[in-house]
Formats: structure tokens, sequence, C-alpha cells
């Protein structure tokens, strides 16, 4: 089902223009309290919430990673390793997973118990929580029924055997469910908090966490804070004491913070940048391969991108090289597959057969296949492209413009906050969408069941393909890994055949890091749980 997030979208518009009213002007960073250790991080966005089960966004999910705990946590490699759950049993089949939890508490001393995640379970696939990232979770036995309303929670797959004791059962077996049990979605809500005090458990004042930090504070345009928490079940080795989360869209203005010290670190970098950066800052700046893909998705509903003709010729006119090579210079590289290259568990997809033509040939056929669809000089295609204004969407998107004005395309570019962007997205105010995906756990089905006809929100074109859907249901049950890694590299080629979907390169992360800062280990996921940083003093 689709999830009623249409009114976020006032109130998210609200919300961010009241934190550009209240945010202090010229302000550089918070004041750290003596003898304290303070970490200050640029992390790209304004949260929309600090709710696991309401937030879908990479900046979210580094301020929840430092401040809940799953079943499993990231290393400092970004690998799932126990969290809760001290170990684990799988049955043969693979269905019935048996978790074992760890003597700990919430922050406020309450024990953490299984009854807290059969809670959080149920919550997040309640339909009233309305999470748009609900979807994440069909692999539990009776999700998708409970989800969409046709099913009571307490028919969920999941049940406390005893307090520290959760019995998981799934839909098909799910090898990857250790790493996806580190993700957001999968994390534990205070039970007795948010019978208390509903959804408003997720502010600052009400805030009880189970991780290395407690939440203390947000301030809207400014920063999150959190504090280290004491009653962590290994607080003795955190080293850093507060944390501060700033929202910095803008790349450079947050490369000169960082440059000033005003920043720790930046969570992103302008990718024509980087080459001088590392001349001008040397030690600064951190690259490496990432598992993600960035893309323009087709809005389906829009009657000329109901064309595949159209959407075929929109995709094969955009100079990938160009963008990559040229525009951005950080290590990206074209995309004309969706999965990343060096995801596990994966076959590569046959790309399209244009993939290998040259831009003139792509260009020619471009215009062939408008004009087929009844679209050239005296009917010009006019669309628009709504995009993010962070940096790399804002560095190649008139680049994209321009290739689409070549083949006779009239594009017009409507720049967003990343927030408003992508709630605009979830409710199909869009024609062509600017999106980027980073795998939630390193697996080819983290990127494919986006276009899964039964996800929702977040196939923001309303992709439908019963052969595709079919595919995918079958790699679920598949056993043999080589065999399922076939299955989903057909899936994609099916998908890649209907183009809902133009992708157009694939990710390297970049992190600004001063070298004060120890700990950082660059990785594919680029999670970088505080928990294992620490700072060195300042040279005398």
């Amino acid at each position: 089902m689709r999830f009623p997030i249409g009114r976020l979208l006032p109130a998210l518009v609200l919300t961010l223009a009241l934190a550009g009213a209240c945010a202090p002007q010229g302000k550089g960073r918070a004041d750290c309290p003596a003898g304290k250790t303070c970490f200050h991080i640029g992390n790209g966005s304004e949260p929309i919430s600090l709710d696991p089960h309401k937030v879908t966004g990479t900046w979210e999910h580094r301020i929840l990673m430092d401040n809940m705990v799953g079943l499993t946590r990231d290393d400092d490699r970004g690998r799932a390793i126990p969290g809760m759950a001290e170990r684990w049993e799988t049955s043969p089949d693979g269905l019935v997973w048996t978790f074992y939890l760890r003597d700990a508490t919430w922050s406020d001393g309450t024990p953490v118990t299984a009854d807290d995640f059969v809670f959080s379970f149920r919550r997040i696939l309640t339909p009233k929580t309305a999470s748009e990232y609900a979807s994440l979770l069909y692999v539990l036995k009776g999700a998708l029924p409970i989800n969409n309303g046709d099913a009571a929670p307490e028919t969920l797959g999941v049940r406390a055997l005893g307090p520290k004791v959760l019995e998981v059962t799934l839909e098909h077996p799910a090898p990857y469910l250790p790493q996806l049990a580190k993700h957001q979605t999968m994390m534990p809500v205070p039970k007795h908090r948010v019978e208390q005090l509903g959804d408003a458990w997720s502010k600052p004042d009400g805030y009880v966490s189970n991780g290395p930090y407690r939440i203390t504070d947000w301030r809207l345009g400014d920063y999150v804070k959190a504090v280290k928490n004491p009653r962590y079940f290994d607080a003795r080795n955190v080293c850093l004491d507060e944390i501060y989360y700033y929202p910095t869209n803008d790349a450079i203005s947050a490369e000169r913070q960082v440059k000033r010290g005003e920043l720790d670190a930046n969570t992103d970098i302008q990718s024509n940048r980087i080459a001088r950066l590392r001349e001008t800052m040397p030690g600064y700046v951190r690259t490496h391969t990432y598992l993600g893909v960035a893309y323009l998705a087709f809005n389906n509903n829009v009657p000329a991108l109901k064309d595949a003709r159209v959407r075929a010729a929109l995709s094969m006119a955009i100079d990938r090289e160009f963008i990559t090579g040229k525009l951005m210079r950080g290590g990206q590289s074209p995309a004309y597959t969706f999965v990343p290259p060096g995801v596990s568990n994966a076959r590569p997809a046959t790309p399209p057969a244009w993939a290998t033509w040259p831009l003139e040939r792509r260009q020619a056929e471009a215009k062939r296949l408008l004009a087929a669809a009844g679209y050239g000089p005296e009917r010009p295609l006019k669309i628009e492209i709504k995009h993010r204004n962070s940096a790399d969407p804002s560095l190649i998107m008139p680049a994209i413009q321009a290739d689409w004005r070549l083949v006779g395309v009239d594009a017009r570019l409507a720049q967003n906050e990343v927030q408003i962007a992508y709630a605009s997205y979830r409710v199909r105010d869009f024609e062509v969408a600017d999106a980027a995906w980073i795998a939630d756990y390193d697996d080819p089905m983290s990127f494919l069941y986006l276009m899964n006809s039964t996800t929702g929100a977040q196939n923001y074109g309303d992709y439908k393909n019963p052969a595709f859907d079919a595919l995918l249901k079958r790699a679920d049950q598949e056993p043999d890994a080589a065999v399922r890694a076939g299955i989903l590299a057909d899936a994609e080629t099916t998908m890649l055949k209907d183009v809902p979907v133009a992708p157009i390169f694939f990710y390297v992360n970049k992190n600004l890091v001063s070298p004060q800062i120890t700990g950082w280990v660059d990785n594919l996921q680029d999670h970088h749980p505080s928990k294992y940083l620490c700072k060195r003093k300042p040279a005398a």
C-alpha cells in the first residue's frame, strides 16, 4: 500500500522555515564543556525525526547509529557484529532465528527486553505509524498483510520466549538478516516510553536510548546534540563525551568550517573539489568505494513517460562519461545498471545494448525514438527534473539538461532542499526525480526491492511488472546462493529493459575528516559509529 505521508510535506516546509528563522546566525560551533571531548560533524541535512521508524535518510541513520542499538550493530568497518543480541541460532530451513539478548538497559535504567523488539517490529508495520521503510521488514512472517491493514499486528512472526530470548520467523530464508538487523528499521524503541508519551517519546526531553549516546537537544537549523550514555553496556570503551550533528547542505561552506576547525568532519565533498582539497588540506580527504547509485526516476503517472521509447531516449542521451570523468572527478563510475559493482551475492545484469555505443549514435537513436513517440522540432517534449540541492546533483543536473536539449527535449530544472525533494517523490509530485540509493544491507535485493510493486512510497515511479516481481519472489525462495544471484541478475535485466529509472553513476563515499580524529575507518557502507572515534589533543 501507499503510505499517507502527503501530510508531511506542508509540515516539513514549515519546519524548515522555522529552522532557518531560529538558527543562530554566524555561529561556528557549540561550546564544549571544560574537560570534555566533543565531536562536531557536518551531517548533510536536517533530520525529519529522531524516531527510527519515521526516517529514511543516511543523515538520520548517522544520528540513530550512535544512539540506538539493534539486535546487531556496526563494527568500525561497517560490518554486522552482535549488538543487543549476544548470539543467535538459525533453524535448518533458515526460517526461524532465535536471538539471545545481553543484559542491557535503556538510558533511564529500564531493562531492554525481547518485548521491546516485539513491540517495535509490530509498531513499524502498523499502518498508523506510516513508515515508508516498513517494506524492508516484509521478510518477517506476516508483515505485508499487517502493513496493508489486512491482519492484526499480533500475527507477526516475532515473539518473546522470555525477557532475553527473541524468536523471529521469516517468510523466506534471508542469510543477510544480521546485516539488516543493524538498520534503523530493526532498531528497538523503548516500549515503556512510547506507551507513556506516544510519538513525543522521540523529542529530546523524552528521548531514551540504548546506545553509546543519548540525544539531549535538537536546535532546528543548528544542531542535534548527544551525550555519552553511562548505562551503555560498553560505555568504558567510548571516548567522545558529546557529539553535535550539524545540517550542512552547502558542502563548500562546510569545507571552510572544517578548515577553520569549527567542524571536525563533514560527510560530503563537492566531487570536483576533491583533487584541490587533497593539495590544500592534506590528510583530510577520505574517499572509498560505496554501495550506492544515483539515478533518475521516471513518474509512470505522467502521460509522456508512460511510453518506454521516451524513457529509453532520455536515458541513452545522458553523457555519463562526461559527468563522472569531467564534471565530478571524484572516482565515481558511469552506471548503466542499477546494482553497483562490489555488492555481495551478486551477478552482473545485462546492461542496455546502447551502453557501448558512441554518444553520437546514442543521440541519433534517442531522436529517432522520440520522433516515433510523436515528439520533434514541431512538438518538443517538455519535462521537469526535480532535484536535490546537495553538492553533486546541483553540479550535474545542468549537464543532463544540456544533453537532453541536444536531442530536442526542453527540460526545466526545479531545485529543492533534500528533505522537500524526497517528500515530493514519495507523493509522486514530480515528472523526473533526481534520487540516490545507498544499500541498507550488502545484497542486490537491497537495491532491487525498490522496484517491487509492493514496495510503496520508495518505488517513486510506480514501476509495476509482474515478471520482475515473480523473479524477486523466486530469488527469495532459492537456497543456492549462486542460483539466487543469477535470478536476481535476470530480474535486474528485466527491469532495465523497461527503463523505469535511468542510472547515472555509482557512488564513492566522500568525507572530510580532521587528522585529529582517530578511529575513522573508510568502508563500503560509509558507516563510522562515533563509538569508535576519538580526538587527539591539538599541538601546543
